[in-house]
């Protein structure tokens, strides 16, 4: 193999001071093998994984993805790696996460093109490298070789040994028309904290703002933002005569965070409206960043509030949510929404009366909107340009 010498490897991450978790989902696990047969590897990868079957991907990441060999999916595995990496001791600043997605020749002809994807994730940046093979031009041996190769040099190259990154993958190994699309994301220092272990709430437009007492705050995922909640904003805006301002939750409950390219993506469409960045991926928790605020939200996320299966199963812990949701918000403003097809009526869902008493439930008259996110995401992707 080309790859630099494992001992070289490992003591370049040893003197970088990192600590890592590797994920290959099948393709490029080789750069697995080559570093952990050396002594001392043990310090510097944590973890390695290998989720080859779909469901394994799945298990890792939350549930199903839109593409299993994409750039997205492989930096998705990047921000699992790097969370696991700091969940087995590493600090924020030195895990690192380092995956690969690679879609490689087989024992049948594929139909479509053989590439390579790998990205890292570090406390700095988000790195990501791609490259599209020559279809059927090489044996296995030899793809696996370059996406090994590419995965060693994201790796150095995250770990600040760009010059020793340089020749881990040789330009000889590429066939004329393949060429290496490599990109790096560095966030605001706000966004750095959130990974480096602050809380928030950030503001995207004004790093020093603070939370105002009474807000209108609107959280979700919005990915990506839509037609559909401009229209609740405005609405929610009418009902409480004053401005919406947006939160989005770097943190999920049972999915990845978000890396740092996807949160440049999703708050770049937030141009001229307030944005907090947040790691509260619960209500409870954002609650307890903008006390006495009112919320926007539909109906799904609505009928999570009062339901003991969030609160571990536990129907005392449901309760004590809903109180604290009566005592310290000052309102909810809730919206129908299409759930599995079905346009639900938020007033229609069951919830004790203590949250009842505290909701502005938004009719169907007034908005409604039967579509998912999912294929509004879809629609969205349609009508942009590829990266």
């Amino acid at each position: 193999m080309h790859l630099p010498d494992a001992d070289s490897l490992v003591a370049a991450i040893e003197a970088a001071d990192r600590r890592g978790v590797i994920i290959a989902t099948g393709g490029g696990a080789g750069v697995i093998a080559h570093l952990v047969t050396v002594p001392g590897a043990s310090g510097v990868v944590l973890e390695s994984l290998v989720p080859s079957a779909r469901p394994a991907v799945d298990r890792l990441l939350g549930g199903p993805q839109e593409g299993y060999c994409s750039e997205r999916t492989a930096r998705r595995l990047a921000v699992a790696a790097w969370q696991r990496a700091c969940g087995l001791g590493a600090t924020p600043g030195q895990a690192v996460g380092l995956a690969v997605s690679a879609s490689l020749r087989t024992r049948q002809p594929k139909r479509g093109e053989h590439r390579v994807h790998v990205a890292v994730q570090t406390v700095e940046a988000t790195f990501t490298a791609h490259v599209v093979l020559e279809k059927d031009a090489r044996s296995r041996a030899d793809e696996e070789r370059i996406a090994a190769g590419l995965a060693v040099e994201q790796l150095l190259t995250a770990c600040g040994r760009a010059d020793a990154a340089r020749g881990a993958l040789p330009a000889d190994l590429l066939r004329p028309g393949e060429k290496v699309i490599r990109a790096v994301t560095t966030p605001a220092a706000g966004v750095r904290g959130l990974f480096a272990g602050d809380r928030g709430p950030v503001c995207v437009d004004d790093a020093g703002a603070k939370p105002a007492a009474g807000a209108l705050i609107f959280p979700g995922s919005f990915d990506p933002l839509h037609e559909g909640h401009l229209r609740m904003a405005r609405i929610a805006e009418e009902i409480a005569e004053r401005k919406v301002e947006f939160e989005l939750s770097i943190a999920n409950v049972d999915k990845p965070w978000l890396d740092y390219e996807e949160i440049a993506r999703r708050t770049a469409r937030f141009a001229g409206r307030r944005l907090w960045l947040t790691r509260a991926p619960t209500f409870l928790e954002k609650l307890g960043m903008f006390p006495g605020c009112t919320f926007v939200m539909g109906a799904d996320t609505y009928a999570r509030l009062a339901a003991p299966r969030y609160y571990g199963g536990s129907e005392a812990a449901a309760e004590a949510a809903v109180r604290t949701i009566a005592r310290d918000a000052r309102g909810l403003i809730v919206f129908g929404r299409s759930m599995e097809g079905v346009f639900v009526d938020a007033s229609r869902i069951d919830v004790p009366a203590a949250l009842r008493e505290v909701t502005y439930f938004v009719s169907p008259a007034e908005f409604r909107l039967d579509i998912s996110s999912t294929e509004l995401r879809h629609r969205v992707a349609a009508a942009e340009p590829p990266p």
